[in-house]
């Protein structure tokens, strides 16, 4: 039997569990990514087109909201590069660092691209429309046990399944 390259998933969960209880102790709110891509996108923005942004009322609250300076300096932006680097220095010490396109024997490269893209562009819109990312939503949510929370977790489930039910000839 073959060793794991990967850790164990309940000492995994567990250490989660701990750094989400510890997160909201000392920040007052729980994890997610969805702010930190706002703070690029709103930074890209007033790069770009300042006088709009001046204008606009969504980036005039926003820059309320986030007075300290730059939007990056949000301390999300740098829990998504400490999640990026952690994760590349991860495989690397494992040995698991390798580009690959994982798929099914019935998918091709374009669908799988495509799929990943069509996914990504979707995660986004209902991050934005839902006030989070499912870390912001679901994890951080159900450690509160808010009733969003709970639902969002719940919907999170259910919509995988139908999701994995309906897209399955393209992995098995």
């Amino acid at each position: 039997m073959e060793e794991s390259k990967y850790m164990n998933p309940y000492l995994a969960g567990t250490l989660l569990g701990i750094l989400l209880v510890a997160t909201i102790y000392i920040t007052g709110r729980g994890l997610g990514a969805s702010g930190a891509i706002k703070s690029y996108a709103v930074t890209t923005m007033q790069t770009i087109a300042p006088s709009h942004t001046a204008e606009t009322k969504f980036y005039k609250e926003y820059g309320k909201e986030h007075s300290s300076g730059s939007p990056l300096m949000n301390w999300l932006v740098f829990e998504v590069a400490g999640v990026l680097i952690g994760a590349f220095l991860s495989g690397l010490i494992s040995n698991r660092l390798d580009l690959k396109l994982e798929k099914g024997p019935r998918s091709t490269t374009k669908i799988r691209v495509a799929g990943a893209l069509i996914g990504g562009l979707l995660w986004g819109i209902g991050s934005q429309l839902g006030r989070g990312c499912t870390s912001g939503s679901a994890l951080s949510g159900l450690a509160v046990m808010s009733t969003g929370g709970i639902i969002t977790m719940f919907a999170i489930f259910v919509g995988a399944y139908m999701f994995a039910y309906t897209f399955r000839k393209f992995w098995i």
